[in-house]
């Protein structure tokens, strides 16, 4: 499906003056505890089935494939993502660090929906992700919300993202996850994040970013994922319904799952989530089944082949609110010999998902979303904001060292 053309702003000069932010949990509220046992978090993963993953992982689950995420920092010792975790690279080079709370919340989160592998017996406990034996190559490149270095990181970090962009590509990544963006009214484009996003792309790194949270607060344009060549997700529920804080706007690709989604943190409990961030890296997972699938493809024929095997398509094929429907790694994979496929149809996958679903309540909030235990010991999450402040511009001063992260 051939895409709007993006918009050129002027990309040299300004400086935004806006944040960066991922794009789910920031922070947290305990409620009493639960005796649920973590063997019954996958039964509530309803993204598994929604994505038709067992049919996907008929042909491959991800073995060879490496998927950046750029984010947090990533808890390598997580039992979920055991063997699962490259050493990466710390570029913000300060912050908290392991046992802290304010450490690797966000990004583990997304390596769990990504490469999570579940542990125990079988597997058959905590998350498993849609990729489940892709590696994560983890890249720090923003702080979380309680971090109290972010003040530091705001004076002198604000290239982390596009240096964090280019290293992965440098070292392998086949997938770059950027669940994170900068979606104020300020938010503009970076000359050296564009730069560095197609650098990757021309190194043959397939791009996928989160839409953006601003759906409720004005849609504002959200960046990286504005920027061209990137595969942008936005968020939808069980039903295939928008979510009400899921931004829409001109460079929507596909949509994912985004509410209630089940996440791994490094306190060994499991929440459930909401935002953009989770749907970005659920369309991460699936670009590393196409991938291993179909290694010689390219970043835009992969991001095509989303386009033209995504079910659920709005009426007309594509909209603002979920680009061209809901992704299905399965279809894009069986299509994925063809560098455009013809005469493709939607895959009906029954009225379990993506029937008409409930309406969305009114009283929905784009600052104050929260949901229930989704299994072991653990509380409510409220989606906020890790902030990285963007400004005055410093080198970089970090180690070749592989941090703890």
């Amino acid at each position: 499906m051939t895409r709007k053309a993006r918009k050129n702003t002027g990309l040299g000069g300004a400086r935004r003056t806006g944040v960066l932010a991922t794009l789910l949990a920031a922070s947290f509220a305990l409620v009493p505890p639960t005796t649920a046992h973590a063997d019954g978090i996958r039964a509530q993963q309803w993204a598994l089935e929604a994505m038709r993953a067992k049919e996907a992982w008929q042909t491959t689950k991800g073995e060879g494939i490496t998927v950046a995420v750029l984010d947090t920092g990533v808890d390598a010792q997580h039992p979920d993502l055991a063997g699962n975790v490259l050493a990466g690279k710390d570029m913000v080079g300060f912050g908290a660090g392991r046992g802290d709370r304010a450490w690797a919340r966000h990004g583990t989160a997304m390596a769990g929906i990504i490469a999570g592998n579940g542990h125990g017996p079988g597997n058959a406990d905590g998350v498993m992700g849609i990729a489940p034996e892709a590696k994560i190559l983890p890249v720090r490149v923003i702080l979380e919300d309680g971090d109290s270095a972010r003040g530091k990181a705001r004076n002198t970090r604000g290239n982390a993202l596009a240096e964090g962009i280019r290293w992965a590509a440098d070292h392998g990544a086949d997938v770059i996850n950027l669940s994170l963006g900068d979606d104020s009214k300020s938010a503009h484009p970076e000359a050296t994040e564009d730069a560095a996003v197609q650098y990757a792309l021309k190194k043959g790194s397939v791009v996928v970013a989160s839409a953006g949270n601003g759906g409720e607060k004005g849609d504002h344009i959200s960046y990286p994922a504005a920027y061209p060549g990137v595969i942008a997700a936005t968020a939808v529920d069980k039903y295939g319904t928008r979510a009400s804080f899921s931004t829409r706007r001109w460079y929507a690709t596909v949509s994912a799952p985004g509410v209630d989604v089940v996440i791994a943190d490094p306190d060994r409990k499991y929440y459930e989530g909401w935002g953009t961030s989770a749907a970005s890296a659920f369309v991460s997972g699936a670009v590393a089944l196409i991938r291993a699938a179909h290694p010689n493809l390219a970043p835009a024929q992969i991001k095509e082949l989303l386009e033209d095997t995504a079910r659920n398509a709005p009426t007309g094929g594509r909209d603002d609110s979920r680009g061209s429907g809901f992704v299905d790694p399965a279809a894009a994979i069986e299509q994925g010999g063809k560098l455009k496929p013809e005469g493709l149809s939607s895959a009906a996958y029954g009225d379990k998902y993506f029937g008409s679903g409930p309406d969305i309540p009114d009283e929905d909030s784009s600052t104050g979303w929260a949901g229930p235990v989704a299994g072991g010991l653990g509380g409510v999450l409220l989606i906020g904001a890790v902030v990285l402040w963007r400004g005055r511009r410093e080198p970089r001063h970090t180690t070749d060292g592989d941090p703890d992260y």
